[in-house]
Formats: C-alpha cells, sequence, structure tokens
C-alpha cells in the first residue's frame, strides 16, 4: 500500500465544529474535543467535512477552523481537508488559493442538487485531481446530494488518476458498489472506506480499509478498538464493541447529523448543544433516549 493510504486507514474522524452561545467557533471545545479524539487514539483528522456544518460557515470561519485544527493536532496525525461543491470552476479556483501546509489529502463529495450524469461527475474529479496539489478522497453520500457515483465511474477516475484518487469514502449504504471497486482496483493504490457508522463491519468485510466516523468525535477508544479488532481478525473484540455501539450510533442519525452527535458530546460534557439554522439541536426525547443509552451501554 502507497504512503499515502497508510496515513488514511484505520479510524478518521469527521470532526464537528463546536459553537458558543452565540453560534460563534468555540475554540476552546474544539480543543478539547480535538485532544480527546487523539487520545482515543484515531488515525487521521478530516476537518470540514459534512458533520462540521461546513454549509453554515463563511470563508473566514472555515479558514479559522483549519488553522485551529492544525494548531490543536498535538499529535501530528494526517489532515483531510473536506472540499467539495456543485460549482465544478468555483471549486477549482477555491483549491488553487488554498494552503495545504499540513493538509495531506482532500474529500470532495459529489455536486448536490444539480444531480449531474456519470459523465458529469467524471468530468467535474477530473478537474479536481488536476488542480489538486494533495491526493484526492472521493465521497459518495447519495442521501445527501441526490446522486450516485457509481462503481464504474470510480474505477475509471481511479485508473486515470493513478496516485492523485486514491480512494473514496462511500456512503450509499449499497456494499456491493464497494466490493465491486475494491475488487476491480485492489488495495495497493485505492483505499475504500466506510462512510456509515453502522456498516462500518459490512464494507471491511469486503476490502473496506477502515471508517471516516461520526461517532467516534464521542467515542473514540471504542470505535478504534473496534476497527482495529476488524483489521487484525479479532471477531470477538469486533462484535463486542460493534453491539455496544450500535444502539447509541443508530440515535445519533434518528434526527440528521450532527444534531445527534453534538447532543451526545454535550452529555459527555465536551461541548455545548449549539447548532446553526437550518439545524437545531435535538429534540428533548431524541436528547433523553440518547442519554439513556450512553448510560445503559456504559459508554460515559
Amino acid at each position: 500500500m502507497n504512503t499515502i493510504l497508510n496515513k488514511f486507514q484505520g479510524v478518521g474522524v469527521a470532526l464537528i465544529t463546536p459553537f458558543d452561545k452565540n453560534r460563534k467557533i468555540d475554540s476552546e471545545a474544539l480543543r478539547r474535543l480535538i485532544y480527546n479524539i487523539e487520545d482515543g487514539g484515531v488515525d487521521y483528522l478530516l476537518a470540514l467535512g459534512t458533520t462540521a456544518e461546513t454549509a453554515t460557515m463563511t470563508k473566514a470561519e472555515k479558514n479559522e477552523v483549519v488553522s485551529l485544527v492544525k494548531q490543536y493536532n498535538k499529535k501530528s496525525i494526517p489532515i483531510m481537508l473536506g472540499m467539495g461543491g456543485n460549482c465544478t470552476s468555483a471549486l477549482v479556483e477555491e483549491i488553487k488559493s488554498t494552503d495545504f501546509s499540513g493538509i495531506d489529502a482532500i474529500l470532495s463529495v459529489t455536486p448536490y442538487y444539480n444531480k449531474p450524469s456519470q459523465r458529469g461527475l467524471f468530468e467535474h474529479f477530473s478537474a479536481i485531481a488536476e488542480a489538486s496539489p494533495v491526493p484526492v478522497f472521493l465521497y459518495n453520500v447519495p442521501g445527501r446530494t441526490g446522486v450516485n457515483l457509481k462503481p464504474e465511474t470510480v474505477i475509471e477516475l481511479a485508473k486515470k488518476y493513478r496516485g492523485k484518487i486514491v480512494g473514496i469514502k462511500e456512503a450509499s449504504g449499497i456494499v456491493s458498489q464497494s466490493e465491486e471497486i475494491v475488487k476491480a482496483l485492489g488495495n495497493e493504490d485505492f483505499c475504500v472506506l466506510s462512510g456509515d457508522d453502522n456498516k462500518t463491519p459490512e464494507l471491511m468485510a469486503v476490502g473496506a480499509r477502515g471508517v471516516i466516523s461520526v461517532s467516534v468525535n464521542a467515542f473514540p477508544q471504542k470505535v478504534k478498538t473496534m476497527v482495529d479488532a476488524i483489521m487484525h481478525g479479532d471477531k470477538s473484540t469486533a462484535n463486542r464493541v460493534y453491539n455496544q455501539l450500535y444502539e447509541t450510533t443508530e440515535l445519533l442519525f434518528k434526527e440528521g447529523n450532527p444534531t445527534g452527535i453534538k447532543a451526545a458530546l454535550s452529555i459527555l460534557g465536551v461541548i455545548d448543544n449549539n447548532l446553526r439554522l437550518p439545524l437545531v439541536p435535538a429534540s428533548e426525547s431524541l436528547f433523553e433516549e440518547i442519554r439513556n443509552q450512553i448510560q445503559k451501554d456504559n459508554l460515559c
């Protein structure tokens, strides 16, 4: 496996962005969060992904978050940067104007709302690959974007841009898509990562090399233990931890993301439970469900 893929196997965290009561970036809470995550053994950080509420931020705020993530990355683990959009030319210009010092790769989501064809997706990601000075991971999440990046398109992109387009975060919920990609490309030059916490064991069973996780924000040691156990063939440990996490993880997505994970983190005392419109905090009933499940499963 090439050097860049060694950095991005195992457990990555799709970082949330903590906000204070005025909905401003809470730098102290972000510091606590990152320190806790790194102490839990997480392998890399994803800044400005969907979970970060990136769509609600100004350019200056995005730059602030990236700067803080770099500053608080005390263990100097790899950083992946979310960079996506539905205007290819604007995204290319953003990439060209970005300072990539301290950034090891980008994660780029399929264009949302305008629902391009597979050929349009191929051309979009080709433009990103040609503009980016760092390796590119694709991000397929049809439930959010309205378009499914099909395996044949992924395979075509990976072969044309070998060493530049190096992986995919697969969150379509269709395990066979990951299996088809792994069979065609292997694991040496291309890496499939789970984009769905509770499907991670299924995807790793067909060749995925880990997960970019939401729940790991709150439960880093548990998620890391589970994924390491899967990678080392320790089914007993993997199943035990998966079963311990499963119900709580399901609740985290009941009212959308990052609504659930921010509720969990506030219950654990890591952040205040503040989101930016159009997102709102978890309902009182869900908040109590999450609290009770965390206690029941000994995740405190």
